[in-house]
């Protein structure tokens, strides 16, 4: 139940941005949606893969490819999903820095509403 609540409170943080960035387009809410499940599924199965493979660009970046990697992760979504476009990789960044933003907003509103 946890797991398809963060989907869904995702799926209107990639609502919300598509309709404030031009850079972001979704077409239907069905299509949020699938873009949350395979964000979720792309962090947890090629994220790691990256970061291992890009671990000395990482240490001499101090951690700033990261957010590189995070764009790059956008860019496949975009990929692998018909109804979702992004334009390019300075969207994807922005997108993925707001997204991790409003997640971390939604998600702590959940375990606020779960101490009650």
């Amino acid at each position: 139940m946890k797991f398809i609540l963060r989907i869904l409170l995702s799926a209107l943080a990639v609502i919300l941005l598509s309709n404030i960035l031009p850079g972001i387009t979704v077409d239907t809410y069905i299509t949020a949606i699938i873009v949350a499940i395979v964000l979720s599924l792309l962090n947890f199965l090629v994220k790691p893969i990256l970061i291992i493979l890009t671990l000395p660009v990482t240490i001499v970046t101090f951690g700033i490819f990261l957010l590189f990697i995070n764009g790059i992760i956008i860019l496949l979504a975009d990929y692998f999903i018909t109804g979702f476009g992004v334009a390019n990789i300075w969207w994807a960044l922005a997108f993925s820095f707001l997204l991790s933003f409003l997640q971390s907003i939604l998600f702590s509103l959940l375990k606020s509403d779960k101490k009650k």
